[in-house]
């Protein structure tokens, strides 16, 4: 029996998130925890938490699940675990062990599809390093799928959302343009070749990226997911208290993105994602729409924008082009505090 997991749902992968405005009002309920050995919490929004064991190690944890970005259950588990590993790159930690976390409504899809899901998830997983060690599964529709992910570090080298400084070049390693792609798949305007492009992309892990960040010690990154290019940007610059600029003519663009945004192929998320950055944010006025709304694009399992200390920006792009992401460019830079956090120009 052939599965279609893109019948079962509406909005797939990260598009699925709550807004981030939203996100911010629940998160004013929740008691902040105190103590000497939360090194990075709920406070900065950073990707992942830490916690200090000792003084040479912490832990990063992270979770993240979501309904389905493509049609195949297999695809779907490589996908999903590829996403939620990726948080504990963005903090420069090493991924180690995870739990499964399985959605999945047994009376409407044949068993063999959910072994499908997590056999692709535990193929990313192996390729990461890390070890599935148990989980949890419940009945329930749409099918949804994740990971609860356990990562090591040095206390002394953490990566946050809050670790851009004035000057740093913003870096970002994979290209844009997930969310409008698949939105485009369901509505019958993507390319297959665009479609298999955007799931190479979010298939790609990135541990790359990471390990170029540890090599020249960068100090703030974040990995571009449900929120897009933009609103990530923004909670960086929030956490960090700088003000980001991004030039979006330079964000690399997977396949025929911008001419699908052309023809009217936004995601919902997207007009989510820019009610969440507006009053925050410049645009100039040459900045065009087509532009600025692929910058509010949700990605699934996206790259890694980092805050590379300028004398060190064209080291760190030649290292990620040489370790296979080619399409790592140069978008922006990290300023003083201006009257707005983020700064969108063309």
């Amino acid at each position: 029996m052939k599965v279609d997991l893109l019948q079962m749902v509406e909005a797939g992968g990260c598009s699925s998130k709550i807004s981030p405005g939203q996100l911010d009002e629940f998160l004013k309920y929740l008691p902040i925890p105190e103590h000497p050995d939360i090194l990075i919490g709920i406070d900065t929004h950073d990707d992942a938490g830490v916690y200090r064991v000792s003084d040479e190690l912490a832990l990063v944890f992270t979770t993240d699940f979501f309904p389905p970005v493509c049609s195949d259950p297999y695809e779907f588990g490589q996908i999903a675990a590829a996403n939620s590993i990726s948080d504990v790159y963005a903090m420069g930690g090493t991924p180690v062990i995870a739990l499964n976390i399985m959605m999945f409504p047994a009376s409407r899809l044949p068993l063999e599809a959910c072994a499908e899901i997590l056999k692709g998830g535990a193929e990313t997983a192996a390729k990461a390093g890390v070890m599935i060690i148990g989980g949890h599964t419940i009945d329930d529709f749409p099918p949804k799928y994740g990971l609860a992910v356990v990562g090591y570090i040095h206390p002394q080298k953490i990566i946050s959302n809050s670790g851009a400084r004035p000057g740093d070049i913003l870096i970002l390693t994979k290209p844009v343009g997930t969310g409008v792609i698949l939105a485009g798949q369901k509505m019958k305007m993507s390319s297959d070749e665009d479609t298999d492009l955007a799931k190479k992309v979010m298939k790609t892990l990135n541990s790359s990226g990471a390990e170029v960040m540890k090599k020249y010690k960068v100090k703030g990154a974040t990995d571009v997911t449900g929120y897009g290019l933009a609103g990530h940007a923004l909670k960086m610059a929030r956490a960090s208290n700088v003000t980001i600029e991004l030039d979006l003519g330079k964000v690399p663009l997977i396949g025929d993105t911008l001419n699908l945004v052309e023809e009217g192929c936004i995601p919902g998320a997207s007009f989510r994602n820019l009610e969440f950055v507006e009053n925050d944010s410049h645009l100039t006025k040459d900045l065009t729409y087509n532009l600025k709304m692929i910058a509010m694009d949700a990605q699934t399992s996206g790259g890694l924008l980092m805050c590379v200390p300028p004398e060190e920006s064209e080291n760190v792009l030649s290292e990620l082009h040489n370790v296979g992401l080619v399409q790592s460019a140069v978008i922006g830079k990290v300023t003083e505090k201006k009257e707005k956090y983020l700064y969108l120009n063309n």
